[in-house]
């Protein structure tokens, strides 16, 4: 049974793979956080701003099968996609928490390009094509290595330098977006100035956000 929050057709918004055409699929459930405010402040991650508890938002729901997950997020994908592979984005919470192997395999099946968001505690299936983590706070990583490392800056337990030699293609620093709570413009701020410092860390911006899309 997969548990699924939010299942959407839409544009990837972040990191390096910004602007394209994507099935976004959230899972429920997190290892790093509940989902409740009362738990925040006691969580390896306090500053998640996403709402991943439970199954009800557009186009979740709980699913039996792999099979069935799969023909669901097809049925999301346009018609008329020639020369397009058909790309899923799984992010949570924490994806992996319920991607599994066969999953992976129903998706590749149909001609998917598997994108996955991880905060990098757990250990990934195998089969997945893009690979991004995004570490929270004092976690300890099993994913060294991958395609992409975005990290939500600042984190006074999670500085850059703790993970600029691990084995990643891309390195990005994305400011934490502190709304409604503000101070958003001091992290970009302070964002900017550490990517001009230490160039192999690229900018990466919620650009779902800026431009208003989902």
């Amino acid at each position: 049974m997969y548990h699924v929050k939010e299942a959407f057709y839409t544009l990837q918004g972040e990191g390096a793979r910004a602007g394209r055409a994507s099935v976004f699929c959230r899972f429920s459930g997190c290892n790093l956080w509940s989902g409740r405010e009362a738990d925040r402040a006691s969580s390896v991650c306090t500053f998640c701003d996403t709402d991943f508890v439970g199954v009800d938002g557009e186009g979740g729901g709980r699913f039996a099968s792999a099979a069935e997950l799969a023909a669901h997020l097809q049925a999301m994908w346009p018609v008329a996609s020639e020369g397009a592979t058909p790309y899923v984005v799984f992010t949570g919470g924490e994806p992996l928490l319920q991607l599994d192997a066969a999953l992976i395999d129903a998706l590749h099946a149909i001609g998917f390009e598997i994108a996955v968001e991880t905060n990098g505690t757990l250990a990934p299936p195998a089969g997945i094509d893009w690979l991004c983590v995004s570490p929270k706070g004092s976690s300890r990583l099993a994913v060294t290595a991958g395609d992409e490392l975005k990290l939500v800056y600042p984190q006074a337990e999670a500085p850059p330098e703790r993970f600029a030699e691990l084995d990643f293609a891309h390195f990005y620093l994305q400011p934490m977006d502190l709304a409604p709570r503000g101070g958003h413009g001091t992290t970009l701020a302070a964002t900017l100035a550490y990517c001009l410092a230490t160039p192999r860390w690229q900018l990466s911006l919620q650009t779902h956000k800026i431009a208003g899309f989902a």
